[in-house]
């Protein structure tokens, strides 16, 4: 990724900024990244501290590992070209564009790539956990007039949900405004200063063996997560919300009737606990050298104390203390899993055999390969394990002093463009402590005794994809009418009478499991 700096980046420290411009990961591993140095501004390596001016050249390199989506497949529903456009039955787990770490597993992505559409433009958003009907247009000109029938209010909206207990027989109307309070969790609740919202609630069935209840759901108004909040806020969170339905978060009423609106400017949200890193397991000695930075002080977004930043009002210490927890609750589903998610500048500090001495594939062993012996030819500087590079790219992605990461980069400095950099041996950086199955399943119990399940690129040990309910959630978009025109899907699976699905400890813990 290449990109110069916009005028709200400018003269503010690296590390503050992508940890609040970006959303998708935390400031544990914001900083962990920009010390693996593969972070340059003007063609040198950026570090923490590192302030970004006017005209800066912003490089970045990673090593994806794109979250895992459903299996279900996008169902084309009805296509006509004449009018320029298609309707689709999206599985839930699937965004809409392109955002985060979600680049192929993404609808417009998926669309360009595997049905063949050139150009597609959506008319109606999803949620990337919501599933159920899409329209897309072909063509902007016929997006333009579809867009204009749901902003004015004409096209008729239907969906099906599965919520916890049962609901009552009778048709149930909420009307209760709703407030964003956090942006970067995306997290509403029921506010006064929010804006009107409205939904009315049919239950179609209750299951008793499971005591969850299957809704009819019309929402006369098209506010971010109206239909989850106004089902959380009368007391039936929809089954499987990990954001609206986890007692662990919200208490054991999980929400009914809101949280606390009263504001307490002096409350201190929950400590907020950095995850620990997949390369530095527990009870493992890792080099200072090799593993550490100088001590900086805690970002806002480590600590909590930038909580109610984004809000429009004060928030209550209740407020505080969900979304502290609710970011907590993300940084240990997901940040794990992403720790060596990078490519390392110092390339060729990474062998690109994937045996050691003895013949033994590395990957068995979980072992990183700067533990293996220096082999006895050097490797060639244009050796790489991910990708050949030039003399040039190589020279700018070289760390500076000796690959210090103690060390103050000076982004702005003049540089000798022509100057070959060497690449580093691999002696040069103190040996990592190996990294073994033991010590992984230590910090994630659920990662199989597999040796075998290992990236072949980034030695990253591959975890395994989480249950489908945890995917998605029970929440459907089923159908859309005009007077001119009515679209829907067939209803979702696990809308059927007597489903039963596998749940986790995390997430609604009270729920069936199979």
């Amino acid at each position: 990724m290449v990109t110069f700096a916009k005028e709200r980046w400018w003269n503010r420290e690296i590390l503050e900024l992508v940890s609040t411009e970006f959303r998708d990961r935390s400031v544990e591993y914001y900083r962990y990244a920009l010390e693996s140095g593969v972070t340059t501004i003007n063609g040198k390596v950026a570090r923490p501290g590192t302030i970004v001016r006017n005209g800066d050249r912003i490089e970045n390199i990673v090593h994806r590992h794109e979250p895992p989506v459903t299996s279900v497949p996008i169902k084309i529903i009805h296509r006509d070209d004449e009018l320029e456009i298609i309707v689709i039955d999206k599985p839930g787990s699937i965004p809409v564009h392109a955002t985060g770490r979600y680049t192929k597993n993404s609808l417009i992505e998926i669309l360009q790539t595997d049905f063949g559409f050139k150009k597609v433009f959506t008319v109606n958003r999803l949620d990337r956990l919501t599933s159920g009907c899409m329209i897309i247009a072909l063509s902007s000109r016929r997006a333009k007039l579809i867009c204009e029938e749901f902003v004015n209010g004409t096209v008729k909206k239907e969906y099906i949900a599965r919520c916890l207990g049962e609901f009552p027989e009778e048709e149930v109307t909420v009307e209760e405004p709703l407030l964003t309070v956090d942006r970067q969790m995306g997290l509403n609740i029921v506010h006064p200063d929010g804006k009107y919202a409205k939904t009315t609630f049919r239950r179609m069935f209750y299951d008793e063996g499971t005591n969850t209840s299957v809704l009819h759901c019309q929402p006369w108004t098209g506010r971010s997560h109206q239909i989850r909040v106004h089902l959380q806020f009368i007391g039936y969170p929809i089954a499987n919300d990990p954001v609206y339905g986890d007692s662990k978060v919200w208490g054991p009423n999980r929400g009914k009737g809101g949280v606390s609106l009263i504001p307490q400017s002096q409350a201190a949200p929950d400590i907020y606990y950095p995850m620990p890193s997949l390369i530095t397991p527990k009870n493992a000695s890792v080099s200072p050298t090799a593993m550490t930075a100088p001590v900086r002080s805690v970002l806002p977004r480590e600590d909590g104390t930038d909580i109610g930043i984004s809000s429009p009002v004060p928030l209550s210490g209740e407020a505080i203390g969900i979304i502290s927890k609710l970011r907590r609750m993300k940084d240990e589903e997901e940040d794990n899993s992403r720790w060596r998610d990078v490519i390392f500048r110092a390339k060729a500090a990474l062998s690109p055999k994937m045996t050691g001495a003895d013949g033994i594939d590395i990957r068995t062993l979980g072992l990183h390969p700067r533990n293996l012996p220096q082999p006895q030819h050097p490797i060639p500087p244009e050796s790489t394990l991910f990708r050949q590079e030039s003399e040039s790219e190589q020279a700018s992605c070289a760390p500076n002093d000796d690959h210090n990461p103690d060390s103050v980069v000076d982004a702005h400095a003049p540089s000798n463009p022509s100057a070959k950099v060497a690449p580093l041996p691999i002696n040069a950086v103190e040996p990592l402590t190996p990294l073994k199955i033991d010590d992984i399943s230590q910090v994630n119990p659920d990662l199989p005794p597999d040796p075998a399940l290992f990236c072949p690129e980034c030695y990253l040990p591959l975890l395994p994809d989480p249950k489908p309910e945890r995917l998605f959630i029970f929440l459907h978009a089923w159908k859309y009418t005009t007077k001119e025109w009515s679209f829907k899907t067939d209803l979702p699976f696990w809308a059927a009478k007597g489903y039963v699905w596998a749940t986790e400890e995390k997430g609604c813990d009270d729920a069936p499991t199979s």
